[in-house]
């Protein structure tokens, strides 16, 4: 293998290149830094390409998810179901506008959220008269969710669908499978005692370093539901009813203005969106590629049967039953590895593999483990068991498109040498 310490293939990698340069020196160059014709731009183009009727660029994809929930009314007591295989910021913004996250454990196959497990949640907790107000479908590495049960299970039970969609790439929808923050039904306006009752009616990206379209730090909120993107962009504000570039630059602006309600700063500068921009037009090329490596992977690992590989996701019109998906962003690439598969742990695995000079993750590990939501819900590692186990064999290779052939082929001849080398009787 070659030396790791001459070679090192680092686990995530931004692709950024002159183009991203130049947009940077344009936004430089032209005196105004913050929000303004960028972000509008960025806006109206990622809207495009999600096929939705409203973006909303804000500065985090937790902001997003935030405005999303305040939007929706979400506030103190409220119940919000999510799978606890995901980052922290999915339930933190629960517990910002004072309501609970509800756990919901995950299909072993995909990772995502059980709508087997989500209808029996929302079912105990409407015999329980504990009314779950939302429900946040999380798309693991890009894998979407069974949106078509999710949707049905959350709308069945009187509950608003959030997409944290952070892993995924914009990309429109066909088929009667619904796209990222569409509407299935007819609502009432946000804020009101049945406001929310609809299908993934918002979908939140982000911008991260490590994502599929990066600005370094950033985020969208794509929706249908124009009262919910006015609301948004009042809030992420300030809560003033208009935006600085209205006030100082365009025509007719003003410098009057009105403050209608507490709202946040979570607003996404120009510097940022025009890095996003150039991003948004490379994004499909670069899924491709991660795509290529994925299929590198699955076919190089398929004989080790010790390793559960990560599902594949390829574009349906229909999705299939209870893994139903539409496509896959393979924004990660989680392999998995099977008890007593090998010899040794997976941490002496994770530390065998960065000897090789590869450079790896661990996603996730399940919130219900953290001290904050176990102590505060008085979890135990096995109240969800399918997350629990998933976390105790995952370990996330390096997948991202400037990735060479040569890389690929080494991380690959490290994880099969490995494997053969540590391998438990009858995994070889």
């Amino acid at each position: 293998m070659t030396n790791p310490s001459t070679d090192f293939i680092p686990f995530a990698r931004p692709s950024i290149g002159t183009d991203e340069e130049a947009a940077v020196l344009r936004v430089l160059r032209s005196g105004w830094l913050t929000t303004a014709t960028e972000a509008a731009e960025l806006e109206r183009e990622f809207a495009a390409a999600a096929g939705a009727a409203h973006a909303v660029a804000v500065n985090s994809a937790t902001a997003g998810l935030h405005l999303a929930l305040e939007a929706l009314g979400i506030g103190p007591g409220d119940r919000v179901a999510m799978s606890p295989y995901t980052f922290t910021a999915t339930a933190e913004v629960v517990r910002y506008l004072g309501g609970e996250p509800l756990f919901v454990d995950i299909d072993p196959e995909t990772l995502n959220i059980s709508p087997t497990a989500l209808r029996s949640t929302l079912q105990r907790a409407s015999a329980s008269g504990s009314r779950v107000r939302a429900v946040i479908a999380v798309h693991i590495a890009g894998l979407r969710c069974n949106m078509r049960a999710v949707t049905s299970a959350a709308q069945e039970y009187g509950a608003a669908v959030v997409e944290d969609s952070a892993h995924c790439v914009p990309r429109s929808y066909s088929g009667t499978h619904p796209r990222p923050g569409t509407d299935g039904a007819e609502v009432a306006p946000a804020h009101s005692e049945t406001a929310g009752a609809d299908r993934g009616c918002v979908s939140v990206f982000s911008f991260y370093a490590t994502k599929p379209v990066t600005s370094g730090e950033g985020g969208m909120v794509v929706t249908d539901r124009t009262d919910l993107a006015r609301r948004m962009r009042v809030m992420r504000l300030h809560g003033i009813d208009r935006d600085v570039w209205n006030r100082y630059r365009a025509e007719g602006a003003t410098w009057e203005y009105d403050v209608v309600a507490p709202g946040y700063k979570y607003n996404l500068a120009d510097l940022q969106a025009a890095i996003a921009r150039v991003q948004l037009h490379k994004a499909e090329r670069m899924r491709r590629r991660r795509a290529e490596i994925a299929q590198t992977y699955r076919t190089a690992f398929a004989a080790l049967p010790g390793l559960l590989l990560p599902a594949a996701g390829e574009p349906t019109e229909e999705p299939a039953g209870e893994n139903g998906c539409s496509d896959h962003g393979h924004h990660l690439y989680i392999i998995r590895l099977r008890e007593g598969a090998l010899k040794i742990s997976r941490d002496e695995f994770i530390d065998r593999l960065t000897e090789f000079g590869i450079g790896t993750s661990v996603h996730y590990r399940p919130l219900h483990l953290m001290s904050y939501y176990r102590d505060r819900y008085g979890l135990q590692p096995d109240d969800f068991p399918v997350s629990w186990q998933a976390y105790q064999g995952a370990v996330s290779l390096p997948i991202y498109d400037a990735m060479t052939s040569a890389q690929t082929e080494r991380v690959t001849e490290a994880v099969t040498t490995l494997y053969h080398r540590h391998a438990a009787a009858g995994q070889d």
